[in-house]
């Protein structure tokens, strides 16, 4: 039982009498009894909180800045309606900072015997898992003197998953694929391709293309169309080890690579090969395999949004024998990783050949823009340390890349904005060289 802002100006009004009515007591016992009676009346008057049965209905995922509405429905089982307000508490993260108090609070009036629905429209600010946690419910009298106060526990939980924003480059990049699929005019030849069709030959045409055979039987000369091969396999590697906690912008490395891998994963899958997914520091923290194209993206993208850096070294050795296990055929290995020295060269580069012997393997690495600002820095001693700074930060990370290079390692080393449109176009050089 609480007592509201109202009864407890009418108390305050209902004191002031003790000081009039001297000697007598009556005025002050009759305003205060008629006062304690009307409270009474109100908290017996109110619907009881514990009675009520909520169940909880809507979106069970959503993207990183976009909206999620949860809906509660409320049963009224008791004989008095429900005048209430009510709170639906989730994690801080679950509202953009300032506009929980509107989006989480809600005013209801429910007649004996029916129900009514208060919908929570979230809009987070994180990657994960959001999980309601109680709803809180105060049940007011007729004349709002008292009320009565609840919690119901109804969980429910909302996935949001990465926002994928480097879906915008989809388009651009598919149009190549069909380029270089033979879905289009512009055909191209390369090792390891399969044979498509015959056509008539076009001045500039590859004359080691030619079919002899088929320009004997007919009036033109023909030449022979590839493709590239299909049902090759991928292993997304992401390192989710310490160095993918640093931050670049407003988001962690790690977000960049996601989106990185999410579009390789699209357009990998419309070319016909294999993806799986690998998340590992110093154990398993996600995988993904076995899946048909169709079912690809969305089983990446959840496996993709519960997923956090880890504070710890990552194992080199640990994730290296879980990448040849995982991939036990020829496969690309695409590790989303650092080019910092320090890790790599005591880490996974005396591991590389392992790998190499086996798979193609393309490491994928986001580059920090303010060190390329720091680097152009001039006008002041502070700056002209600082560009010294970025220099050697930058000469480090080429030498790492070129160690790369040596062991037959692809590199791609670019700024979040632009790495994953970089990494497409990786990708689909190894398969115009026909090294997949």
């Amino acid at each position: 039982m609480a007592l509201t802002g109202r009864a407890a100006l009418l108390a305050a009004l209902g004191s002031i009498p003790v000081g009039i009515l001297e000697p007598g007591w009556t005025g002050i016992l009759a305003v205060n009894g008629s006062l304690a009676l009307a409270c009474a009346c109100d908290f017996a008057l109110a619907a009881p909180v514990r009675r009520l049965a909520l169940t909880r209905s809507g979106d069970t995922s959503t993207r990183l800045g976009e909206t999620a509405d949860v809906t509660l429905t409320i049963a009224n089982p008791s004989r008095r309606p429900l005048r209430a307000q009510l709170r639906d508490a989730w994690p801080p993260s679950s509202w953009q900072p300032g506009t929980e108090i509107e989006a989480s609070r809600h005013r209801l009036t429910i007649p004996p015997g029916e129900r009514r629905r208060a919908t929570t429209r979230l809009r987070p600010t994180r990657r994960g898992d959001r999980r309601a946690d109680r709803v809180t419910i105060r049940s007011y009298g007729p004349l709002g003197l008292f009320s009565r106060q609840g919690t119901h526990k109804v969980p429910w939980t909302v996935r949001i998953l990465p926002p994928f924003t480097s879906r915008k480059h989809l388009p651009s990049k598919l149009a190549r694929l069909r380029e270089l699929d033979g879905r289009t005019s512009v055909l191209t030849r390369g090792e390891g391709t399969e044979f498509d069709s015959l056509r008539e030959y076009v001045p500039g045409d590859d004359t080691r293309s030619i079919d002899w055979r088929a320009t004997a039987r007919q009036s033109t000369v023909a030449v022979r169309t590839w493709r590239p091969e299909r049902d090759r396999h991928i292993l997304l590697v992401l390192d989710t080890g310490r160095t993918s906690a640093g931050r670049v912008g407003d988001a962690p490395r790690l977000d960049a690579s996601m989106d990185a891998a999410l579009l390789l994963a699209a357009l990998a899958s419309r070319a016909g090969d294999r993806l799986a997914l690998l998340a590992y520091d110093r154990r398993v923290r996600a995988l993904v395999q076995g899946r048909s194209a169709g079912d690809v993206l969305p089983a990446l993208v959840s496996a993709m949004a519960p997923l956090e850096p880890e504070l710890v070294e990552t194992d080199a050795r640990g994730l290296t024998g879980t990448a040849l296990r995982t991939a036990p055929r020829r496969s690309l290995i695409v590790l989303f990783t650092t080019l910092d020295a320090a890790p790599m060269e005591q880490g996974l580069l005396p591991l590389l050949p392992q790998l190499t012997q086996r798979h193609t393997v393309l490491v994928a690495s986001v580059a920090d823009p303010h060190i390329a600002r720091m680097g152009k820095a001039r006008g002041n001693v502070e700056a002209v340390y600082e560009a010294a700074a970025a220099a050697q930060a930058q000469s480090e990370r080429q030498h790492t890349a070129e160690q790369f290079r040596r062991h037959g390692v692809t590199v791609v080393d670019a700024p979040p904005e632009d790495l994953a449109p970089a990494l497409a176009d990786a990708y689909l050089a190894l398969k115009t060289a026909g090294r997949l």
